[in-house]
C-alpha cells in the first residue's frame, strides 16, 4: 500500500510539474504574442500618421501653389494696368495698334504667360479689347467666360485708389481659371491726367489646363497635380478652388510614406515572431523533456536547467545583436543594467556608468530626461531625441523610448541617429543657403525681411536694404574660367559679412548680385559711410592662381518705412537704384528717388518706341563725307544713323544707342544700317567707301560675319568698298575672339578701320596685333589744338605710327581751316568734320555728288 502510494505521488507530482511547465510557458509565448501585437498596431498607427502628415503637407503646399499662382497674376496685371502709357491707350482712347501691333500689350502675354485671355472693359463695362490666344478678337468678356463678371469689376475698380488688383477663381467650360483684374490708372507717370470717368479695367485669363497645372504643382514639389474627375470626389487629395469649389477642384497624388514603412516592418515583426515561436517550440519541448524526467532522477533536474540556461544565452543573443542598446534604471535614476552594445555604439564603458544617474549621461533639449520620465500619462509610444558627448568629445544623439517597471524605475531602448539628424539639418540649411557662399539665398533673404517688416521699422530705426551688382565680373569668367569667377563670389562674400554687423543680413540672390540688409543704422551719413567702406573693400586686389583680380561694386539703397514697407517693393526700389547707379558710371550708390521710377518708365516708353520704329521704317542714314586731305579729293562717306521720332522728332544716336545695346534691339538696328549704306555705297561712284560703326555686343552675338557677308550679297557692293570701324573695347572684352571675328571678316575682302584710337591704354598693342587697314585719330585731340602743344605732338607721333604699320590715319572732328592746315602740315591722310561737310541725308549726300561731278573734290581742302 505505501508502495502504491509512493507512486501515486510521483504520478501527481510529474502531472504537476509538467502542467505548471506548460502553464508557464503558454503564458510566455502569449506574452510575445502580445508584444508582437502591439508592435505592429503601433507601426500600423505609425504608418497612418506618417500619411496623414504627408497628405497634410501637400495640401498645404498646393494650397501655396494656388495662392502664388494668385499673387503672381496680381503683380502681372498691376505693372500694366498701373501704367500711364496704358492709360492713355486703353483708356482714354482705345488704341489697338499701340496696344496689339506695338505688342505692349498683346500676343506677348499669350506668348510670355500662357493667358488665353486678355480684355479691356471701359467706363460702362463694354468689353473694347479683346486679344484670345495671342489673336486680336471683338468678343465680350461675359460672353467669352460664360458668366457676369460685373462683381470683378467692382472689386478692381474699389482698389483704383490703392493701386491693388483683384484675383478670383472662376469655372471656364468646365475648366478652372484664374482671373486677374486691375483698375488702369496712370500709375506714377507725371504727364498723364486722370479724367473724371471711372476707371476701364485690365482683365487677364489664366485658364489651368492639366500641362499647366502640373508645372504648378512641380514648382511646389507636388506630384501629378490634375483636375479632379467625378471618381476622385472622395479623395482625401483635393483642393476646391474658389468660393465653395465654384471654380473647380484639383486633385493630387500623394506620396505613401507609411505605406513603405508597413511594407518594410511588418514583415520583419512576422519575421521575428516566426523566430521567436520556432524559439518557444524549442523551449516546450526541452522543458517538457526535462519537466517529465523530473521525477526520475537528479540529472533530469539538471538536463533542464541547462535547457533554461540555454534559452536565457539565445534571448541575450538576440538583444546583443540588435542595432539598439537596452538600458534599465531604478526608482533614484540610477542605472541598473546596460547591454553590451552600450559600448559598441556610445564607446562609453558599462563599468563606469552602471550606478549613474541617467541624467548624467543623456539630456534633452526640453529639461532633464527624469523630467520627461515623470511626465503623468506620458504615452508609452514615444520617444525622444538625447545627447550625450562620446570618449572623442564629440556630441551625439540618440532616440530613446522608456517602459515604466512594475516595481518602479524604467526600462527601454537607445537607437543612434547622430547621422540622420546632421543629414537633416544639412539638408534644410542648404534649402535657405547657397552652395557656392554658404550666405543665405532668396528664400532666406525672403523670411529674414519679413519678419523684420512685421516688426514695422520707424523714421528713428528704419530698415536699409542695399542691392549689389559686382562690376567687370564677367571678363573675370570669360578670361579667367569658372573656378576662378567662383573664387572671386567667394572673396566678395567674406568681405561684404566682414563689413556689417552680426544682426546684419548678407545674401546671394543671383550669378553676381547680393542684397545686405541693415537694422541698426539710422542716418544717411552712416549709411553712405558703410557704402564707401564696401566699395573699398571690393576694389582691394584677389589673387587666383599668381595673378591679382580686380572688380568694383554698384549699389542701389532703399529703406523702409520711407520708400516702401512690402519686401517686393523694397527689392524694386533698391533694383531702381542700382540701375541708376550703374549709368551713374558704376562703382558708385544711389538712393531710390520717386523721380527714378519716372525715368524707367521714360526708358522703357523709349524702347518700346525704338522697337517700333525699327519695324516700321522710322530710321534714317545720314552721311559725313570723308576727303583726302593732300588733295581734298572726297574718298568715302561715313553712314550715321538718326531716329525720325513722330512726335520728338530726330534723335540722336547717343541717346538710342546704348537702349538698343542694352534691350538687344541693337542687332536689328545694326542690320539696317548695315544693308541701307551698302545699297546707298552701290550707287556712288567706284572710288567712294561707305564706313559703318559697329557695336562691340555685335561681336559677342550678333552672327556679325554672316549678316555682313549676307548685306555684300544682296546690295553686290564690291568688299573692298566697306569700311568697318570698331573701338578697343571689342579687343579689351574679348581678344582672342575679336581676333577671329576679324580675320574671318578680313577674308571676305572688307576694310577695318580702329575709331576713337587715342584714348584707350593698349591701343598701340592692338595695332600690330589686329589686321587693321586704318585708324581715326579722336576728335578731343583736334578739339584742343592751338592750346596744347602735347596734343600738336601726339597727332604728329599717331600720323608717323600710321605710317609705319601701313595704315591709314584719318582725323574727326576738322572744325576749322587750322585743324585743316595742321593736318596738311604733318601728311595726314584723310579727314572729315563740320569744317569739310555736315552729315547729310541720303538726298543732299546724292545731290553733293551731283554739284561736285563725281570728281568727288572739295575747294575746302
Amino acid at each position: 500500500m505505501p508502495k502504491n502510494l509512493a507512486s501515486i505521488v510521483c504520478t501527481l507530482t510529474h502531472r504537476s510539474s509538467v502542467s505548471l511547465t506548460r502553464a508557464s510557458l503558454f503564458k510566455f509565448a502569449g506574452l510575445l504574442a502580445g508584444v508582437f501585437v502591439l508592435a505592429s498596431v503601433s507601426l500600423v498607427y505609425l504608418a497612418h500618421d506618417l500619411d496623414r502628415k504627408e497628405e497634410v503637407e501637400s495640401a498645404f503646399y498646393t494650397q501655396k501653389a494656388m495662392q502664388s499662382l494668385e499673387k503672381s497674376l496680381r503683380s502681372t496685371v498691376k505693372d500694366y494696368a498701373f501704367w500711364g502709357d496704358a492709360y492713355k491707350h486703353l483708356h482714354t482712347e482705345v488704341d489697338p495698334d499701340w496696344a496689339f501691333v506695338r505688342q505692349n500689350i498683346g500676343p506677348t502675354v499669350y506668348k510670355d504667360f500662357g493667358f488665353q485671355g486678355l480684355f479691356v472693359v471701359d467706363d460702362v463695362n463694354r468689353t473694347v479689347y479683346s486679344v484670345v490666344k495671342g489673336e486680336l478678337k471683338t468678343v465680350e468678356v461675359a460672353e467669352w467666360l460664360g458668366q457676369s463678371i460685373t462683381p470683378i469689376l467692382d472689386k478692381a475698380r474699389a482698389g483704383a485708389e490703392t493701386e491693388t488688383p483683384t484675383t478670383v477663381f472662376i469655372n471656364v467650360n468646365g475648366v478652372p481659371a484664374v482671373v486677374a483684374a486691375a483698375a488702369i490708372t496712370p500709375g506714377t507717370d507725371p504727364t498723364v491726367v486722370p479724367d473724371d470717368r471711372q476707371p476701364s479695367v485690365l482683365i487677364f485669363v489664366d485658364v489651368l489646363n492639366s500641362t499647366k497645372l502640373a508645372l504648378i504643382g512641380n514648382d511646389f514639389g507636388v506630384d501629378r497635380l490634375q483636375i479632379a474627375s467625378a471618381g476622385e470626389a472622395g479623395s482625401a487629395s483635393l483642393l476646391p478652388l474658389g468660393d465653395g469649389g465654384v471654380a473647380g477642384t484639383v486633385h493630387w497624388k500623394s506620396s505613401k510614406p507609411g505605406l513603405r514603412l508597413l511594407g518594410i516592418g511588418l514583415p520583419l515583426i512576422g519575421i521575428a515572431a516566426l523566430l521567436v515561436c520556432l524559439m518557444v517550440w524549442t523551449i516546450l519541448r526541452r522543458t517538457t523533456a526535462g519537466a517529465q524526467a523530473l521525477d526520475a532522477s537528479y540529472a533530469s533536474l539538471q538536463s533542464s536547467q541547462n535547457a533554461l540556461a540555454t534559452s536565457e544565452a539565445r534571448f541575450r543573443d538576440v538583444v546583443e545583436a540588435s542595432s539598439d542598446w537596452v538600458w534599465e534604471i531604478d526608482a533614484g535614476w540610477r542605472l541598473t543594467f546596460l547591454s553590451e552594445r552600450f559600448e559598441v555604439v556610445t564607446g562609453l564603458s558599462r563599468e563606469a556608468w552602471v550606478g549613474a544617474t541617467i541624467d548624467d549621461l543623456l539630456c534633452t533639449e526640453l529639461g532633464t530626461l527624469s523630467q520627461w520620465l515623470s511626465i503623468p500619462n506620458r504615452r508609452p509610444d514615444i520617444s525622444v531625441q538625447c545627447r550625450y558627448v562620446d570618449p572623442q568629445g564629440r556630441e551625439r544623439i540618440t532616440r530613446l523610448s522608456a517602459r515604466a517597471m512594475t516595481g518602479g524605475g524604467f526600462r527601454g531602448t537607445a537607437t543612434d541617429v547622430t547621422e540622420e539628424v546632421e543629414a537633416r539639418q544639412r539638408i534644410e540649411f542648404l534649402s535657405q543657403h547657397d552652395a557656392l557662399t554658404g550666405l543665405p539665398n532668396r528664400t532666406r533673404l525672403r523670411e529674414f525681411l519679413d519678419g523684420k517688416l512685421n516688426a514695422l521699422p520707424t523714421l528713428e530705426q528704419p530698415l536699409i536694404m542695399l542691392s549689389l551688382d559686382l562690376d567687370r565680373f564677367k571678363p573675370v569668367n570669360d578670361l579667367l574660367g569658372h573656378a576662378a569667377g567662383d573664387a572671386v563670389l567667394n572673396a566678395v562674400s567674406s568681405r561684404l559679412a566682414d563689413c556689417v554687423r552680426d544682426g546684419d543680413l548678407v545674401a546671394r540672390i543671383g550669378g553676381d548680385e547680393f542684397v545686405l540688409i541693415l537694422t541698426d543704422i539710422s542716418s544717411q551719413d552712416e549709411v553712405e559711410t558703410l557704402c564707401r567702406r564696401l566699395i573699398d573693400s571690393i576694389e582691394r586686389p584677389i589673387a587666383i592662381d599668381e595673378q591679382e583680380v580686380f572688380v568694383s561694386v554698384s549699389i542701389g539703397i532703399s529703406m523702409a518705412p520711407t520708400d516702401a514697407l512690402e519686401a517686393a517693393e523694397l527689392l524694386r526700389y533698391a533694383d531702381i537704384a542700382l540701375y541708376e547707379a550703374k549709368s551713374a558710371g558704376r562703382n558708385t550708390w544711389r538712393f531710390y528717388a520717386g523721380d527714378m521710377n519716372a525715368r524707367i518708365i521714360e526708358r522703357r516708353r523709349l524702347e518700346s518706341d525704338l522697337r517700333f520704329g525699327i519695324k516700321h521704317g522710322e530710321l534714317r542714314l545720314h552721311f559725313q563725307p570723308r576727303y583726302r586731305i593732300a588733295d581734298g579729293q572726297m574718298v568715302g562717306a561715313e553712314a550715321l544713323v538718326r531716329w525720325q521720332h513722330p512726335e520728338r522728332g530726330l534723335i540722336p544716336p547717343d541717346t538710342f544707342i546704348p537702349i538698343a545695346e542694352e534691350s538687344g534691339l541693337i542687332i536689328a538696328l545694326s542690320n539696317w544700317v548695315i544693308s541701307t549704306a551698302c545699297r546707298c555705297a552701290a550707287q556712288w561712284p567706284e572710288n567712294l567707301f561707305v564706313s559703318i560703326n559697329l557695336s562691340s555686343t555685335e561681336f559677342k552675338r550678333g552672327n556679325l560675319v554672316e549678316r555682313i557677308q549676307k548685306a555684300l550679297h544682296d546690295t553686290r557692293i564690291d568688299p573692298a568698298r566697306v569700311e568697318l570701324e570698331i573701338t578697343e573695347s571689342v579687343m579689351l572684352e574679348d581678344a582672342a575672339g575679336a581676333m577671329e571675328v576679324m580675320r574671318t571678316l578680313k577674308r571676305l575682302g572688307v576694310r577695318i578701320a580702329m575709331d576713337d584710337f587715342g584714348t584707350g591704354y593698349s591701343s598701340l598693342s592692338y595695332l600690330r596685333t589686329f589686321p587693321f587697314d586704318g585708324l581715326k585719330i579722336d576728335r578731343s585731340f583736334l578739339n584742343r589744338l592751338g592750346e596744347s602743344e602735347d596734343d600738336n605732338a601726339i597727332i604728329l607721333a599717331i600720323v608717323g605710327l600710321g605710317r609705319a604699320l601701313s595704315l591709314t590715319v584719318t582725323a574727326e572732328g576738322i572744325e576749322t581751316a587750322e585743324h585743316l592746315q595742321l593736318l596738311k602740315a604733318v601728311s595726314c591722310d584723310e579727314g572729315q568734320g563740320y569744317f569739310l561737310s555736315r552729315p547729310l541725308e541720303v538726298e543732299a549726300f546724292d545731290a553733293l555728288l551731283e554739284r561736285l561731278g563725281h570728281t568727288g573734290s572739295t575747294s575746302n581742302a
